[in-house]
């Protein structure tokens, strides 16, 4: 059911000399910044030749992963995204498999654009697992 590795995602406490170390030290190619306050959240996009690493900074108060960097101040991985076909039918199959869906389960859009859900990581081996409609 699932696709390829769309990305890692890595929180980073500032996105700045995240994206110069994989920019400058590592020689790959960086996107600009974007804002997703609906997600609240900062996004950096690292292009590799086989898959994309995601960099996370908060955006706002209310962001959803500024709990993770109070608990991890020096950031980490925060979840692995793969691509689906068909996202409903793949939410539909997991959800009949015992895995749940966080949120109120329907997908929301993504920031590549396209529909997106997570999984709890208690149901995936202690990792949270976004799925992301190819």
């Amino acid at each position: 059911m699932i696709g390829r590795l769309n990305h890692v995602a890595i929180v980073v406490p500032d996105l700045g000399p995240a994206t110069a170390l994989y920019r400058d030290t590592l020689g790959a190619s960086v996107s600009a910044p974007v804002d997703l306050p609906e997600h609240g959240v900062t996004t950096v996009f690292v292009e590799l030749p086989n898959t994309k690493i995601e960099l996370l900074h908060p955006l706002g108060e209310g962001s959803p992963i500024a709990k993770f960097l109070a608990s991890n101040p020096a950031g980490g991985i925060h979840h692995v995204c793969y691509e689906v076909d068909d996202i409903l039918a793949a939410r539909d199959r997991l959800k009949a498999d015992g895995l749940r869906v966080l949120g109120d389960g329907e997908p929301r859009i993504g920031a590549h654009g396209k529909p997106v859900l997570f999984l709890h990581p208690k149901d995936c081996l202690g990792t949270l697992v976004e799925i992301e409609q190819a």
